[in-house]
């Protein structure tokens, strides 16, 4: 990899080590030089400009969970050659790991429950000059409420008014207050990141039908929540519970990758967009009309065993914010 480290040997390497690094190591300050000047941290719950911001942000983290680790499932990625040069190669990453961490101390989530937590992470990650540049965060909230005991409507009231009220809370991310970074690509052509996004785009287009032609009968599926599902019926009662709820909101694929590597299946990552009213019954309960933007990302790996005999999607791994979903009906709606 032009302009990088050498100890680094290919991306998910990369992506893998510097998440250690960070995390585990305790080796925060290289935050100074892994995430370049001014980087941008868009998450469902918020937008963070700055490194500086995002160590104080790691800080805080480990000091509320100080055994968190961070385990790599996998890091599906393309080049980026809108971005790469003589000097460095520039790449897009999306990592999908599992974080497992105890409730020890007080902090964002409350005053120490004991607990110990497990939930996913799915991050998309641009890269050159041996640091990151812009990035795109989803992490679990609704699984690590749930795991301390809260429900995660009322865990999102109660942060709302330690935040200081709706006039001065933290703004979960919308179109209005994103900020745009370097990276603008789109992802690659692959055939399979491309199938994947035919296939979520026409769910969200009402064709529930295609689940059964595309999906394994047996697929495993991960979901928001903590949520571990099966097979067909699996994916329709989540797709369908989304869509529902939001059924006039405008469906955007924002990125999408391809991937084939050996010793690993076909497999393809997403990251999407949903805009509109919550004006439909679904998984977020009684229809408020409020403007919600849904951030969201998903992993896929395909195999053998789909309809008459040909690739099916065997493997899904879906996550938005329920929280910041729920923070963005309570602060319209004024329920709180």
């Amino acid at each position: 990899m032009k302009g990088f480290d050498p100890k680094w040997r290919d991306v998910p390497h990369f992506v893998m080590g510097i998440t250690r690094e960070i995390w585990e190591d305790r080796a925060i300050a290289s935050l100074t030089h892994r995430y370049a000047p001014g980087l941008i941290v868009r998450s469902p719950a918020s937008v963070v400009v700055d490194n500086s911001r995002i160590i104080a942000a790691t800080m805080a983290t480990l000091a509320e969970f100080p055994d968190r680790e961070l385990l790599g499932e996998d890091v599906i990625w393309c080049e980026d050659p809108a971005r790469t040069d003589a000097t460095t190669d520039a790449f897009l990453s999306s990592h999908r790991l599992v974080c497992t961490a105890t409730h020890s101390r007080p902090g964002m989530y409350g005053a120490p429950t004991g607990r110990r937590l497990a939930y996913r992470i799915l991050a998309d990650c641009a890269i050159s000059h041996d640091r990151v540049t812009d990035e795109w965060l989803v992490r679990d909230q609704g699984a690590i409420v749930r795991q301390l005991g809260h429900d995660p409507v009322a865990w999102t009231r109660d942060l709302i008014a330690r935040e200081g009220g709706p006039e001065t809370c933290v703004q979960p991310m919308t179109p209005a207050n994103d900020v745009a970074g370097p990276y603008d690509g789109r992802g690659n052509d692959n055939e399979w990141g491309a199938r994947y996004a035919g296939i979520v785009s026409r769910i969200m287009a009402a064709d529930l039908a295609v689940i059964p032609r595309e999906y394994d009968r047996a697929a495993t599926l991960e979901y928001p929540g903590g949520v571990s599902d099966r097979g067909w019926s699996g994916a329709d009662r989540f797709w369908l519970g989304l869509r529902a709820a939001f059924p006039d909101a405008t469906f955007t694929i924002e990125h999408v990758i391809g991937r084939e590597d050996p010793l690993m299946p076909p497999r393809a990552a997403l990251r999407w967009s949903l805009h509109g009213k919550h004006s439909g019954w679904g998984a977020f309960g009684t229809p408020s009309g409020a403007e919600v933007y849904v951030m969201g990302m998903c992993h896929a790996e395909f195999g053998p065993f789909g309809a008459a005999g040909g690739a099916g999607l065997r493997r899904e791994w879906a996550l938005y914010d329920e929280t910041a979903i729920w923070k963005q009906i309570l602060l319209r709606t004024g329920d709180l």
